[in-house]
């Protein structure tokens, strides 16, 4: 993307050397055509010496990335406030890929998830999955927080991903985990920090309301959730009693990449009332709510269309804005709702 930047990783133990012992010499190989630092939260001291740079320099001399967005954010904030645009690089959305890699069914789809280096390698999704969250639990969290009992946190990972598409009980989380109620806020801010989970608040035009009731979580990849909940194959997920949470899952991550690929803040939410009517997506990430509903089922029923309806005309939202996500191969015009199938739903702008 940038070719004529020079490139260097502070994974590297020889560059990480350089960069500590001579970070002005290290920070001189921009000078040409610039200098993408990945793993930059490696190196927290660069930083400082960074800040003369880039105000000498201009903008857009210098690219930093690391795979620890907590720690590198932080040290932006401690250094580079006001001199830094941000990016956050999400798995790949299903629009971002060729063609025939769409596959055959969602459960495929969902089950190998969407990193680039399962995509674009012939990488077991397993093992990958597998080795990503292990090199985040042994790694990544020992250097954000210093937590003593890896094996307590493993098993909150798990119950966060039991958790998919429901309701957000805090007091129950940390019970199962057997931790308080704060290490679990703790650790909950960890997985969003590490673009692992994302949270959904309930829908309220009072902002107050929206904010105190319960939320629901989500996984940004579904492939890293299927192998947290231990589902050994793509054709395990047919009878898999998370089989309904793992596709509403994945419409709701393809949503969040949509609007955050078009420079957007994804403005999601569902919506819930105290008897229980829910519809999956509110999605106001274009300032005009649209609703989704989604349905892992490959034949179409009626009652798919029942919360559509009511809540639909409750916020008096148009048909043509009332969508219906399922496990099928058919687009269809419905006077209830336009019915997207599950491939269609992947890749909609």
């Amino acid at each position: 993307m940038w070719p004529d930047k020079a490139y260097a990783s502070l994974e590297n133990p020889d560059t990480l050397v350089f960069a500590s012992s001579d970070p002005r010499g290290f920070l001189r190989q921009g000078d040409k055509g610039g200098l993408i630092i990945d793993e930059a939260q490696r190196h927290p001291a660069l930083f400082n010496y960074l800040q003369g740079y880039a105000d000498e320099s201009g903008p857009g001399r210098y690219i930093l990335s690391g795979s620890n967005n907590f720690l590198l954010m932080e040290r932006i904030t401690q250094s580079l406030a006001g001199r830094t645009a941000i990016t956050t690089l999400l798995p790949l959305a299903a629009a971002e890929l060729p063609p025939d890699a769409i596959g055959d069914s969602w459960e495929a789809m969902a089950w190998t998830g969407f990193f680039p280096r399962v995509r674009t390698t012939e990488l077991p999704a397993d093992q990958f999955s597998r080795d990503y969250l292990a090199t985040y639990i042994e790694r990544d969290v020992r250097l954000v927080k210093n937590i003593g009992d890896l094996s307590a946190f493993r098993r909150f990972v798990k119950l966060c991903a039991g958790r998919a598409g429901q309701l957000l009980n805090m007091n129950g989380l940390a019970s199962d985990a057997g931790i308080s109620v704060n290490t679990a806020k703790s650790w909950l801010g960890l997985l969003e920090a590490a673009w692992l989970v994302v949270i959904l608040p309930p829908w309220h035009e009072n902002y107050n309301k929206r904010v105190i009731k319960s939320p629901k979580l989500y996984w940004v990849d579904t492939g890293l959730l299927c192998h947290a909940l231990d589902i050994a194959s793509a054709s395990d997920l047919a009878y898999h009693p998370y089989r309904g949470a793992i596709f509403e899952n994945l419409i709701v991550a393809e949503r969040y990449k949509a609007a955050a690929n078009q420079g957007k803040s994804p403005e999601l939410y569902f919506w819930r009332d105290s008897t229980g009517r829910e519809v999956d997506i509110v999605d106001n990430s274009s300032g005009v709510p649209a609703l989704w509903e989604c349905k892992s089922g490959m034949t179409i029923g009626s009652d798919y269309f029942k919360q559509l309806d009511y809540i639909g005309d409750l916020m008096r939202v148009p048909t043509e804005r009332r969508l219906l996500a399922y496990g099928g191969s058919e687009d269809q015009t419905r006077s209830a709702a336009t019915v997207l199938a599950w491939r269609t739903a992947l890749l909609r702008p």
